[in-house]
């Protein structure tokens, strides 16, 4: 049987272009390498495209922009080619894909934005098509889907730049609440207001990131994270997990650099509460027009059995100690396979 050409892309112009390459190299260790043939195409903070020929212990030094000393490469958009164009010293060379993986978190590439480009290219990837990863990276039109869906999750104010809203976020939501840029992840850009002072600055840091802003009610209980796998018949992982961060919340030092946050896994939830997290998981995953997969958290309330839908994560990280993968582990799938099955769901669809 021929091996599948496989294209891994990672880094990408994001503000999460660091967990990217701590993703994507977890993924390349974990590649069974009599299966495929990688081929890695590495994008720089300043969205230049190059053909990585390093390995996955030296993709950390990638963090310095001035090792990026690589020939410049693009995926052809002409569906005829389907393939690498990588630009040498002594011309162009063209690599056949099959199918790509993605490991891009964050804007330009859990958006939709470089989904598109593998649609006109008509080359399978793994993840979630333009619409799902469109609607789910957007906080505030994911909200909405979620309420159509049924699904319970905190108040919000959506809040444009330009707009005053601080009377109408103190009336609706009160404080603490949570502000946060509508398109971001990894937690950049969160803060917790306790007052308009802090409300007002909140807002400040969010716009940096985006140019559309949540606001949210606080929400009282346990973080808990679901993994949910699939295209049309998705499944969620039999175990949930559970975070208690090293920070007031769940930001992006407590996800990466603090090793004080504790991930409980199993959570500690009663069977049918932790049941109800992966039934709403599965439908907002349907909802949102999910593919491939998605990490889709919550918060619990464990004296009040109240459940709230978070957010959607289409491409969640991939480090050593990312709850995606370890939800799978834990119910007896294998990091190794995981890959191999967000493959073959990508080349089924």
């Amino acid at each position: 049987m021929s091996k599948i050409n496989l294209c891994v892309i990672f880094g990408g112009a994001s503000s999460e272009h660091e967990v990217s390459l701590l993703s994507a190299a977890s993924v390349l260790r974990n590649l069974d390498m009599t299966k495929y043939t990688v081929h890695t195409i590495g994008i720089s903070k300043d969205g230049g495209w190059y053909y990585y020929t390093g390995n996955a212990e030296t993709m950390s030094e990638l963090k310095n922009p001035d090792v990026w000393n690589f020939d410049r490469a693009i995926i052809s958009p002409d569906r005829d080619e389907k393939a690498i164009l990588r630009f040498t010293e002594d011309g162009v060379e063209k690599y056949p894909i099959d199918v790509v993986f993605p490991v891009l978190h964050g804007k330009n590439g859990e958006d939709g934005t470089i989904q598109g480009l593998f649609e006109l290219a008509g080359i399978p990837y793994v993840g979630p098509g333009v619409i799902g990863s469109a609607v789910c990276m957007d906080k505030c039109m994911a909200k909405i889907v979620f309420a159509h869906a049924g699904i319970p999750q905190a108040d919000w104010v959506e809040v444009k730049k330009g707009e005053e809203k601080c009377d109408e976020i103190e009336k609706k939501l009160g404080y603490p609440c949570f502000v946060k840029p509508a398109n971001a992840g990894s937690s950049m850009g969160i803060t917790k207001a306790h007052d308009r002072a802090e409300l007002e600055e909140g807002l400040r840091t969010a716009f940096l990131h985006d140019e559309k802003v949540l606001v949210e009610e606080m929400m009282y209980g346990t973080e808990v994270e679901s993994s949910v796998i699939g295209n049309l018949s998705p499944e969620c992982a039999p175990v949930v997990g559970e975070i208690a961060p090293a920070a007031e919340f769940y930001d992006y030092d407590a996800k990466y650099n603090n090793a004080a946050s504790i991930l409980t896994i199993p959570a500690k939830l009663e069977p049918v509460l932790a049941e109800k997290v992966r039934e709403y998981a599965v439908r907002a995953y349907r909802a949102c027009e999910c593919r491939g997969l998605s990490r889709v958290d919550f918060f619990v309330n464990k004296e009040t059995d109240d459940i709230r839908l978070n957010e959607i994560n289409t491409i969640p990280g991939f480090t050593s100690i990312s709850m995606y993968a370890k939800l799978w582990e834990a119910s007896g799938v294998s990091y190794g396979e995981l890959v191999d099955r967000l493959i073959e769901y990508a080349m089924e669809r």
